[in-house]
């Protein structure tokens, strides 16, 4: 487990755990949940099983957490949400392939629609301006031609989730979409063999169309979501030199690792296993875990963790916790659990779907039915049966949030803020606190150094020594002499020493770049030329509109804090010179305890944080977003990127994602109206499959018109 002794200041506090007896937590991924009720049948159904203490599932990632015990194994979980209704594989075995085949499959799936649609329609033309007779039964032969296959690959979607349910005994809105494009085309199919006068290939086709369309905007949007704990994971070191007692040395793979061992770890190497440094000296880039720009020396005795790079000399590390123990690891599963939090988020269109299935069937039935009992027959009567199947299809309102979140999405896009899921504008709309990290988010996160009071002769020697180092700090001062236009000075015999710094001879004077003290502002460092001493300073620099984009998010009724991992007086000052509360020193179940009060109070918090010591916050909070700088597992983790230096994208991420939900309010608006009008009308037999099938598109592009209008936002104040 991981070590619970106290840890030096300058390493990242390990995560505590809570430890749960006998109960295992396992997760599986479920790709073929679709609305609400899916949801409801999964927790409700595994937590009917004795056994199983709980059952989330976080349907943007189409994932099921289950906590059971230990006598159950992945085949047995896997076995009971089979019986449910639903195929489900265990997560780890599936990270991102089922995901990324199933939007593969969508997208082929609507260009094989959309191919279809526009012959067909193109061949109806003639039939639609009174073509009869030899030429009419030709086209409907053609159109046949080409709607059976178009129909049989891109229906499977639908066809092969409705199956599933019926199998199970249960229905989902996949099922009436799949009767109603089944019977389309069957009677589409008898019109056409007795020489009918009306197909409704059409009808199909396009109705596939425009389901699909909505349905791959969802999942595109989605799956850019699915990376962040892999990624977490695949920053520790993959192997590490182990060394025997005889002196011998092997290569050991991560998850080998056992604590005990003793591991060589050589200068530019991430650490594969959480320790203790028993021999050497170095500087440990600890940005991975705590966000810090600048390396903390380490030696004997201090405390290291997986995901940790040695930037110095090599060190001997005694493993005091590996592969799943780390304190890396337990971060990944506090992001996991804080993000399966979300699963009970449930989206305004999949709360509407609960309701589709049941009231469709039943309002098909019941007009096949009473138009027989009116004497109409069966040929009418099914007609009509199949306009109020496809007249009620619910395209519109499918369409209503992700057309409008591709719309905004691209907007943000524009000024410079990515959205990875759209069901992140909801969150970000309902947001009513802001938590920003400090370093990095607030600040640029890049150490920036006072050089003004050097010579010129000082700041050549001074170039001259950083740019032989990778350090930041080195690399810092080279940056910003490079940029004035500083020629380096000659220097020889330049040695770097790990924890120390760089030291060299200009001419017969040793001069030398040292580690200074810490001081209230940040850090130093120290030009030694000869007996001389002249101190660098350093600062991070405060983003250029961060006061800005706080008072913007003020107006728009947000209350602004800082939650950060850095020293208390840093955070303090920076609160105070932006008008803000701060809190520093925080540990990521700090910010978690933080945020579940928060949320406890009826707060909808946002969290704005760069390092992987955000990411469980990140994945917690009611909506995140991150700096484009942010490491790869705080990126994963959030529902935005910013890019740039400027803050104000958050700000702007706020007040786009409101406007965009009432631009979704009026979707549906406009689609429950729809149905109001449309449904008696198809129930009334005045409306034919083709002329359902126009409608229903018509109101599908209304929709996609009025999310467009978001495009102007990218002008947005």
């Amino acid at each position: 487990m991981v070590d619970r002794r106290a840890l030096a200041v300058n390493t990242p506090p390990a995560i505590e755990t809570l430890e749960r007896p006998g109960l295992v937590d396992s997760r599986f991924t479920v790709p073929g949940m679709r609305c609400a009720g899916c949801i409801a049948k999964i927790e409700r159904g595994l937590q009917e099983i004795d056994g199983i203490e709980a059952a989330r599932v976080n349907f943007s990632a189409k994932r099921v957490a289950v906590r059971h015990d230990r006598q159950f194994d992945a085949g047995e979980l896997v076995a009971a949400i089979g019986r449910i209704g639903f195929v489900a594989q265990v997560a780890d075995a599936n990270p991102l392939g089922q995901d990324d085949a199933e939007s593969r499959m969508l997208l082929c799936s609507l260009a094989v629609a959309g191919f279809g649609m526009m012959n067909i329609m193109l061949l109806s033309v003639s039939v639609w301006s009174g073509a009869g007779g030899v030429t009419r039964e030709l086209f409907h032969w053609l159109s046949a031609l080409l709607a059976l296959p178009v129909v049989a690959y891109a229906g499977r979607p639908f066809f092969s989730s409705a199956a599933m349910a019926l199998r199970h005994r249960r229905t989902n809105m996949d099922v009436p979409i799949s009767i109603g494009v089944l019977l389309a085309t069957g009677l589409s199919v008898y019109e056409t063999i007795i020489g009918g006068g009306h197909a409704y290939f059409d009808s199909a086709v396009m109705l596939l169309f425009f389901l699909l369309a909505g349905r791959a905007l969802d999942a595109t949007m989605r799956n850019k979501t699915r990376a962040g704990i892999g990624a977490l994971l695949s920053r520790m070191g993959k192997s590490a030199r182990v060394l025997a007692e005889n002196g011998s040395s092997r290569t050991v793979e991560a998850d080998h690792l056992e604590p005990g061992m003793l591991m060589l770890v050589a200068a530019g190497e991430a650490l594969a296993a959480d320790g203790v440094i028993e021999d050497g000296q170095s500087s440990i880039d600890n940005a991975m875990l705590t966000g810090e720009s600048t390396p903390q020396p380490a030696g004997v005795g201090d405390t290291v963790h997986a995901g940790a790079i040695n930037l110095g000399d090599p060190i001997r590390v005694r493993v005091t916790a590996a592969s799943s123990d780390t304190a890396i690891a337990e971060i990944a599963r506090l992001m996991d659990e804080a993000g399966q939090s979300r699963s009970h988020y449930v989206r305004i269109a999949d709360r509407a779907s609960r309701l589709y299935a049941p009231a469709v069937h039943t309002l098909a039935l019941l007009a096949f039915v009473g138009w027989i009992i009116a004497g109409a027959g069966w040929h009418q009567s099914l007609v009509i049966a199949i306009a109020v199947l496809i007249i009620t299809c619910p395209c519109a309102m499918g369409l209503a949030v992700p057309a409008a979140q591709v719309v905004a999405s691209g907007a943000l896009a524009r000024r410079g803020l990515l959205v990875k899921d759209g069901s992140a504008l909801e969150r970000l709309a309902e947001v009513d606190t802001a938590l920003f990290d400090k370093t990095g988010t607030l600040t640029l996160g890049e150490p920036v150094p006072s050089l003004d009071h050097l010579t010129k002769d000082q700041k050549a020697i001074a170039l001259a020594l950083a740019q032989t180092s990778r350090h930041p700090l080195s690399r810092g001062i080279m940056s910003a002499l490079g940029a004035a236009g500083v020629s380096p000075a000659s220097l020889t015999a330049i040695t770097e020493t790990g924890g120390q710094g760089i030291s060299g001879m200009h001419g017969e004077i040793p001069v030398s770049l040292a580690r200074g003290a810490l001081d209230q502002t940040g850090i130093a460092s120290t030009l030694h030329i000869g007996e001389e001493k002249i101190a660098i300073v350093y600062a991070d620099p405060v983003r250029a509109d961060a006061a800005q984009a706080l008072s913007v998010l003020r107006a728009s009724g947000l209350e602004s804090r800082i939650v950060s991992g850095d020293r208390h007086s840093p955070v303090r000052a920076l609160a105070g010179e932006l008008g803000v509360e701060g809190e520093g020193e925080m540990r990521p179940d700090t910010k978690l305890a933080l945020l579940d009060t928060l949320k406890a109070d009826g707060r909808r918090p946002l969290m704005v944080g760069d390092g992987i010591n955000d990411g469980p916050a990140l994945a917690a909070a009611h909506a995140s977003i991150a700096p484009g700088t942010a490491s790869d597992v705080s990126q994963q983790a959030a529902d935005a990127v910013f890019l740039g230096k400027g803050l104000m994208p958050v700000a702007l991420a706020v007040t786009i994602a409101r406007r965009t939900m009432r631009i979704v309010r009026q979707n549906f608006g406009f689609a429950i109206g729809y149905n109001v009008v449309a449904v008696p009308l198809a129930l009334a037999g005045l409306v034919t499959p083709l002329i359902a099938a126009i409608a229903m598109s018509l109101s599908s592009l209304v929709v996609v018109g009025n999310s467009l209008r978001l495009a102007r936002m990218r002008n947005a104040p």
